[in-house]
C-alpha cells in the first residue's frame, strides 16, 4: 500500500480498553479492533487518508487475518478515508448507517466547517479539512436500521445505537454484557477543538463532539442524553484516550446534564434547545 509513512511516535497502539477490543490511534483518531468468540474481528473506523497501510500492519500484527466487515460510525475524513482501500485488500464490505450513505457513495458533501467554533487550532483550521464525498463503490452496504437498537451479524453481542448530531448517520456501539461503549465522535474524551496540543497531554475527560463539524447540536445533546442511559463502564472513543471506573457513568450524565454549557460553542448555542 503506496501510504505517506506516519511518524511512528503518531501510530500509536492503544492499552486494551476491554477484553476483546483493541485500539490504534494514528496522529488524532483511533480505530477499534473487537475480536468474537467465533475467532474473527470487526474494524471498526477507518482512520486519516493515506493511514491504509499502517492500519493493515497493525491488524496484521494483532489479528492475522482480514476482519469479517468494516463498521464506521461515520463518515468524515478522519474515520473514513482508507475504508477503500483496505475493503478491497481485504474482500470485505463497509457497513454504514443508511443516512451516512450520500458522503459515502460520492453524492454530497457534508456542511461546511464552523470555523468560528473557536477552542484551539483545529477549528482555525477546519476550511482546511476533507468534507467529502468518498465512493466507496460496490464495498458500501447499509447497516441495519433499527430506531432504538439493533444488532449486525458480523458483530455478535454488540448493539448498534443511533446517535445522529454530529453527522446525520452516526452511530455508537454497545456492549450490553460488560458495558463497553464505542461513542464514535458522539463525545470524545479529548478537547477536540486543540486535538494536536492535547491528545497526547491532557488527561482523558468528557468533552463534547468535535465542534468545527458537529451539524446538529440538538440532535447530538439528545445523543449523549441516549448514551449516558446506558451507564457504560468502559468508553474507548473515536478521539482521545478510553476511559472507565466506577465514575464513568456520573460525568457522562454530567456532560448530557450540562451539554449546553461544556459542548455547545457559543455561536450555535441559540439553534441546539
Amino acid at each position: 500500500m503506496d501510504d505517506i509513512k506516519l511518524p511512528k511516535e503518531q501510530t500509536v497502539p492503544l492499552d486494551a480498553p476491554a477484553p476483546g477490543v483493541e485500539g490504534l490511534r494514528l496522529l488524532f483518531v483511533n480505530v477499534f479492533g473487537i475480536k468474537h468468540s467465533d475467532g474473527l474481528w470487526t474494524l471498526v473506523d477507518a482512520g486519516l487518508p493515506y493511514s491504509a497501510g499502517a492500519i493493515h500492519k497493525w491488524a496484521d500484527r494483532n489479528f492475522g487475518t482480514a476482519p469479517n466487515a468494516i463498521v464506521l460510525t461515520h463518515g468524515h475524513f478522519d474515520h473514513a478515508s482508507a475504508a477503500g482501500q483496505l475493503a478491497d485488500a481485504w474482500n470485505v464490505n463497509v457497513d454504514a448507517h443508511f443516512l451516512e450513505m450520500p458522503y459515502l457513495n460520492g453524492e454530497r458533501e457534508y456542511p461546511p466547517p464552523n470555523v468560528a467554533a473557536g477552542g484551539g487550532l483545529m477549528s482555525l483550521m477546519s476550511p482546511l479539512l476533507p468534507t467529502g464525498p468518498l465512493n466507496l463503490g460496490d464495498r458500501l452496504r447499509e447497516l441495519p436500521n433499527g430506531t432504538s437498537a439493533s444488532s449486525l451479524r458480523e458483530m455478535p453481542g454488540w448493539q448498534i445505537i443511533p446517535t445522529p448530531g454530529h453527522t446525520p448517520g452516526h452511530i455508537s456501539l454497545f456492549r450490553p454484557s460488560d458495558g463497553v461503549l464505542l461513542p464514535g465522535d458522539a463525545f470524545c474524551t479529548t478537547k477536540a477543538e486543540s486535538f494536536f496540543q492535547s491528545s497526547k497531554a491532557q488527561s482523558p475527560e468528557l468533552h463534547g463532539p468535535p465542534a468545527y463539524f458537529t451539524s446538529d447540536w440538538s440532535l447530538a445533546r439528545r445523543s449523549v442524553q441516549t448514551l449516558a442511559k446506558l451507564n457504560p463502564s468502559v468508553v474507548a472513543p473515536g478521539h482521545g484516550r478510553p476511559m472507565s471506573g466506577p465514575d464513568l457513568p456520573v460525568q457522562l450524565r454530567e456532560l448530557a446534564a450540562r451539554f449546553e454549557e461544556i459542548a455547545v460553542p457559543e455561536n450555535r448555542r441559540s439553534t441546539s434547545a
